[in-house]
């Protein structure tokens, strides 16, 4: 059996002053997607300009991924930031890199 790959990303706006949470299974399609929503105010993605990568974790099971998402949905700004910080301390944008 071939296994599948979730993602559990943060990306943020330019100014690196809203973050957004999100799972799926194909990073580089959806941050295309986010991209190309930018200004449709019926999204947060898109209302916010949230479409640069920030962090991610990558996850065997989309459960786990899902799990993880709501976990992180939860905590504090602070805390965001730190998980955020221990993979990527500059907050380089990572789009080019996956």
């Amino acid at each position: 059996m071939i296994g599948h790959n979730y993602y559990t990303y943060i990306t943020t706006n330019p100014k690196k002053t809203t973050l957004y949470i999100g799972v799926t299974n194909d990073l580089s399609r959806r941050l295309y997607e986010h991209l190309m929503s930018c200004e449709d105010q019926s999204t947060f993605a898109g209302k916010y300009f949230c479409y640069n990568l920030v962090y991610y974790e990558l996850h065997s099971d989309v459960n786990v991924a899902i799990a993880r998402e709501k976990e992180i949905k939860k905590w504090s700004r602070i805390k965001k930031e730190k998980l955020i910080a221990s993979m990527n301390p500059e907050w380089r944008f990572l789009n080019k890199d996956v």
